[in-house]
């Protein structure tokens, strides 16, 4: 019995030191895989002088494009035209039903002629009464009735005629007529409705002159100016450009986008750009030297999902940091312009999502840079 108890002995204490030596070459084993440092690609910042020229969505408008209203109310009796439509200078639009407004002249017209005929009778009056008073016959005040009475008539008439162009005025106003040539780009309206005086009905859009409108980010528009050359490319168009030129900048960003809305007017390719058009706005900023990265460079932490950074190296440690940056243009290569960086810093170029927070690395081969296209 006592020989199998040793025997039960010897075993359980071989087992255990078996486990701890397998856990202290675990352990061992760890620490190495720890110490060891990470292998990674690197390179050294320097500024290029790629010249940003930056894509902006926009679509093609009319310069000028006009919402047509009339200047009376009524009921519209007739729209002979369509979205889409060409029209000409002076093209009926639209038409409202004219009763009430012809009603309105015939009715000023008729007291017109009452009044010209009390005007007329209130001066052969003050005729005859002058001779009376020539005559001594009446005394002056009696006179200044009667020539107050035909001073009132004579005013009346002027009262009444421009009431009867201001009548006539309206019923000239229930035509909608087009005030330039272009193409009816809205319609407000249908036959039959009711509209007040000053409520949209057609807008006109003129084709002589059109041009882009886009938006630029508000940390991009100091990059542009007025006047400023562009160029345009239609998706209908293939690789061709057109020339353009700024013609506004938006002086307040929109309160939802923070965009600035900016206008370029085409100087070529009228015919080729339709209104509604998509396009493409290339504008190259004034920037001629700037710090650039490879986009492999760059990465964001859990932590904080919206900050780009990337990885420092420290070359007296040979260990790593985190630095946050701020992503500018797509440049040639594979490559952003960023800020947050200076020239001769070292920067891992690959395997960034691996490595941690002052880990050791070691660097693999020689140090490329980020040449500049004027080398």
């Amino acid at each position: 019995m006592a020989t199998r108890n040793e025997f039960r002995l010897f075993t359980f204490l071989l087992s255990l030191f078996l486990f701890v030596s397998l856990l202290m070459g675990c352990s061992k084993q760890d620490t190495d895989v720890k110490l060891q440092p990470r292998p990674v690609k690197v390179f050294r910042v320097e500024k290029t002088d790629d010249r940003i020229v930056a894509p902006y969505a926009g679509q093609v408008q009319a310069r000028f494009e006009t919402t047509l209203s009339f200047r009376v109310a009524g009921k519209i009796i007739a729209r002979p035209v369509e979205i889409g439509d060409f029209v000409h200078k002076g093209q009926l639009l639209a038409k409202l039903d004219i009763s009430d407004y012809h009603l309105s002249v015939e009715s000023i017209k008729a007291q017109l002629k009452s009044a010209i005929a009390d005007r007329d009778f209130a001066k052969d009056d003050l005729a005859r009464y002058r001779e009376l008073l020539n005559q001594k016959v009446i005394s002056p005040p009696d006179f200044d009735r009667h020539q107050t009475v035909y001073t009132n008539a004579q005013e009346r008439v002027a009262a009444l005629e421009a009431q009867l162009k201001q009548t006539t005025n309206q019923l000239d106003y229930t035509e909608l007529l087009a005030n330039r040539d272009g193409v009816i780009t809205t319609l407000e309206v249908e036959k039959g409705q009711v509209v007040a005086a000053g409520q949209p009905i057609v807008k006109l859009a003129q084709l002589d002159e059109k041009e882009i409108h886009f938006d630029i980010p508000e940390q991009r528009v100091a990059e542009i100016k007025n006047q400023q050359n562009v160029t345009v490319s239609l998706w209908t168009a293939g690789e061709r450009r057109f020339n353009a030129k700024i013609r506004e900048i938006g002086a307040v960003a929109n309160s939802a986008s923070r965009t600035y809305r900016v206008k370029a007017t085409l100087l070529v390719g009228q015919e080729d750009a339709h209104l509604g058009m998509t396009a493409t706005v290339w504008v190259a900023s004034d920037k001629t030297e700037q710090i650039a990265v490879q986009l492999s460079a760059i990465f964001t932490s859990q932590d904080q999902p919206t900050q780009q950074k990337v990885w420092l190296i420290d070359e007296a440690t040979s260990t790593v940091k985190t630095v946050p940056v701020q992503l500018g243009n797509a440049l040639p290569n594979e490559r952003v312009s960023v800020e947050g960086l200076q020239t001769g810093q070292l920067i891992v170029s690959a395997g960034v999502q691996r490595l941690k927070e002052g880990q050791s690395v070691r660097l693999l081969g020689a140090f490329p840079h980020i040449e500049s296209s004027g080398k």
